[in-house]
């Protein structure tokens, strides 16, 4: 819980414990109002509802909680009208009318249900507190006055819904509180919209934007809400579309924990379930789950895709509207078509899979269509810009069109497939056989020619690869050093200063005449040309490099056959040598390790997106992260590093590597077995290491790190991943921020890139600034066996079945 809900928390307990003379009774009658600490209690002790307190005691509230967690305050009565003292009183009125009373002010009335101003008011009514925490005025008969589930606050629970009566008009909706502890109607609104497909939106009200949205219904679930397939064993969902009424709610199943779903002060949506092993609240999906939850992101016509190397992209047929904005990472002003449209008879149909379906406000659904009929429809209205099913089940049934701009697009796992409205020309072309034919004639003609040129050049071309990687370098932003000044700092390249093996040579220490100390990679003579590549690879990349935890390149010498690069030296070398030995893993304290994290993670978000270059370090693991004599993070070793665009091209075409490098136990499972190469590659290595430095253990083929915290984890056992040296040194506040990082490191290497959080959103969940979800079960692929050398393996066989791993380059 947070430190708001701690204080609330304590709040609700003081007052509980003054509670000897409560009542222990569900209902209220008109013999005799309740106030002060007496409460109505439901038959099962499930809720509470009674007077509470905010602000050192100096706002009173009417409201209904969880027994077992009072801080969890389901609804409140008057939240805008607080009272000033204890001293309300909770009573029927003698029109049948639930009232809280001021005794204080003359028995003012300071909130009333107002059931008999409707006409429903009776003299026999009574109010009784139900277990599902609905609070119901009845009269005599058992006909329901009023009731508070008609009247939620900003939470919902199970059986209360929300939407909206389309015959009288009145609506069922969230509204924030506005501050963890001040119940008052606050700035952010989750409600349905039934201007199209229905679907559930959170808005900010003094600025009247929307933040978020759910995806429409899809007859299953929210179409933008995945996670609420992993609840079906939990809960059962209902949802109503009907001419009297739309909404939403669910149930819990039997023998399902207590759950409840609350909009905070921040217009986050958390699923929360109670833990009674923990008795503590565990989130276990919060919306926004990432950045392309936030509304029109990426513009009209745009898709988000978090584990993508650009986070914003352009559905097929459409070019950014600004280029330049979208450079500056700005690509709210959307997409513009690349082809006008050719309607009528020149349009077709490219399908986009998997994605969340576009805002459907204003869109068309007709629920006894087919796919097809649907396609045919939106293909004869020259304003239909793009259709999907409206339920998939059943393979997908149902009709949505939309007619204009397609809003908040996003792709997912288990998406839908949206079909979108481009020219012919924009569309996949069909070859004539014909033209097929002669291309054929003409390459089969040139083939033997090509072949012959082509060995006469090889030897020539090989020869001058080097030459021209070399005169690249020197072209480039890399300062030079003269081999005798390195050769003399490093004592002649002496094996006593050698201080390290990199992935294609030594590392040195040495001392420049100006009595700086410098670390020095030496270019191994074996391997040469894997070494070629990463030598040049790094000192394109890192000398246009500068922050804090990024290692300096200071920079390079070419002499012969000599390549050298030249580093600020490490006092305290590399992280590796501190967690995984023994002695020295225990004087690392938990502020120096979460410094550390923190330290590699701003380095990783200056890579992915503040640096010049949109870069992926593709082999981020403890060797690599070394530390300065002030113990600050850098991260080392660019070798392997691939450069992204910021471009945003079609997201549509993943980015695939046929060459697989990195290191077993921090290579994310997409790219070991298909060679995708994304952001999220980085952020699953991320993940390894936080596991790593809050454990002091390896990831490594005899000891799977991240199924042992996993295990511990679901057990509510996280702390026990700490060493007992550690875990004994730490606060209470450390330890709590130990299970936040073991937490962070279980969503950073969930099997899917589409889960694990950017590096951005890392930083505030690290640092409790944003809600924590709560991780799927990872799926972990390690080799069976050790290739021998760890380089230039074929075909290694993993322990995950179908799965093989060629060309890989271990380091």
């Amino acid at each position: 819980m947070s430190q708001s809900h701690h204080r609330l928390f304590h709040v609700f307990l003081s007052v509980l414990l003054l509670t000897a003379s409560a009542v222990a009774d569900s209902t209220l009658t008109q013999s005799g109002p309740i106030g002060g600490d007496q409460r109505l209690v439901s038959p099962g002790d499930v809720f509470q509802l009674g007077l509470f307190s905010v602000a050192n005691n100096t706002k009173w509230f009417l409201g209904i909680w969880f027994t077992v967690s009072p801080s969890a305050v389901v609804w409140v009565a008057n939240r805008d009208h607080p009272l000033d003292t204890s001293s309300g009183l909770v009573a029927l009125s003698g029109r049948g009318n639930l009232v809280l009373l001021d005794a204080a002010s003359n028995n003012e009335t300071i909130w009333s249900s107002n059931s008999s101003s409707l006409g429903l008011g009776a003299a026999g009514a009574v109010a009784q507190l139900h277990d599902n925490g609905n609070l119901v005025l009845a009269d005599e008969a058992g006909a329901v006055l009023w009731q508070s589930f008609e009247h939620p606050t900003n939470t919902i629970i199970s059986g209360l819904r929300t939407g909206k009566n389309l015959r009288t008009g009145a609506q069922w909706f969230l509204s924030s509180w506005r501050s963890a502890d001040d119940p008052s109607t606050g700035d952010f609104r989750y409600v349905m919209d039934t201007q199209g497909s229905p679907e559930m939106r959170v808005w900010r009200n003094s600025k009247g934007r929307q933040m978020s949205r759910s995806g429409p219904w899809n007859g299953v679930r929210f179409g933008g809400v995945p996670e609420m397939t992993t609840f079906e064993d939990m809960f059962d969902f209902q949802f109503t579309d009907t001419a009297d009424e739309v909404s939403f709610m669910y149930h819990g199943r039997d023998g399902s924990p207590v759950s409840r779903l609350a909009l905070n002060e921040f217009g986050v949506l958390q699923r929360m379930v109670w833990d009674r092993t923990a008795l503590a609240w565990s989130v276990f999906a919060a919306c926004p789950r990432d950045q392309c939850d936030t509304y029109g992101l990426c513009g009209a016509f745009g898709v988000c895709n978090v584990g993508g190397a650009v986070v914003c992209g352009c559905i097929r047929g459409f070019m950014p509207g600004s280029p330049e904005e979208w450079r500056m990472r700005n690509a709210t002003g959307g997409c513009a078509r690349s082809t006008p449209l050719q309607c009528p008879g020149g349009d077709g149909f490219y399908a986009l899979r998997g994605v969340k379906l576009p805002e459907t406000h204003g869109s068309t659904v007709d629920a006894g269509a087919t796919l097809a009929e649907c396609g045919r429809r939106c293909l004869s209205n020259c304003s239909c810009t793009a259709y999907a099913a409206s339920d998939i089940r059943g393979g997908g049934t149902g009709c949505i069109q939309w007619f204009g701009e397609l809003m908040d697009t996003r792709f997912f796992d288990d998406g839908q497939d949206l079909f979108v409205r481009l020219a012919k020309s924009d569309l996949e072309p069909t070859k004539p056989k014909k033209f097929v034919a002669v291309i054929t004639a003409v390459i089969t003609g040139f083939a033997l020619l090509l072949l012959f040129f082509g060995f006469m050049i090889l030897r020539k071309a090989r020869r001058s690869k080097e030459v021209t990687m070399f005169d690249d370098i020197m072209r480039g932003e890399c300062p030079t050093y003269d081999f005798g000044i390195i050769r003399a700092a490093t004592g002649g390249f002496c094996p006593k200063n050698a201080i390290g093996r990199g992935g294609f040579g030594i590392v040195y220490k040495g001392k420049l005449p100006d009595g700086q100390e410098v670390a020095v990679k030496k270019l191994s003579a074996e391997n040469r040309m894997q070494g070629l590549r990463e030598f040049k690879n790094e000192v394109d990349l890192i000398a246009k490099l500068q922050h804090r935890n990024l290692v300096r390149l200071l920079g390079c010498c070419i002499h012969d056959s000599e390549r050298l690069l030249v580093y600020e030296y490490m006092s305290n070398k590399s992280l590796d040598a501190f967690i995984f030995d023994s002695r020295r893993r225990a004087s690392l304290s938990w502020k120096t390790r979460m410094d550390v994290i923190l330290g590699v993670a701003r380095g990783l978000v200056y890579l992915h997106q503040d640096s010049r270059h949109t870069m992926i370090h593709r082999d981020l693991k403890a060797a690599n992260v070394l530390l300065d004599k002030e113990m600050v993070a850098k991260i080392s070793d660019f070798g392997i590093a691939r450069l992204f665009s910021r471009t945003g091209d079609d997201l549509e075409d993943s980015t695939v590597t046929e060459r697989i490098v990195g290191t077993y136990g921090y290579m994310s499972p997409e790219y070991a077995m298909d060679g995708m190469v994304s952001f999220m590659q980085d952020v699953y290595s991320f993940g390894v290491l936080v596991l790593e430095i809050v454990s002091g253990r390896r990831n490594q083929r005899s000891f799977n790190l991240i199924v042992h915290a996993w295990k511990l984890f679901e057990e509510n056992k996280s702390l026990e991943l700490l060493g007992s040296t550690v875990r004994d040194g730490c606060s209470p506040a450390e330890l709590q921020h130990a299970v936040t990082c073991i937490q962070v490191g279980l969503l950073c290497v969930q099997e899917s890139p589409s889960r694990r959080p950017q590096m951005a959103a890392v930083i505030p969940m690290l640092s409790h600034q944003q809600a924590l979800v709560r991780p799927l079960r990872p799926v972990v692929c390690m080799p069976m066996t050790a290739p021998a050398g760890l380089l230039d393996v074929q075909e290694v066989t993993s322990g995950c079945v179908g799965l093989t791993i060629t060309s890989l380059e271990g380091r």
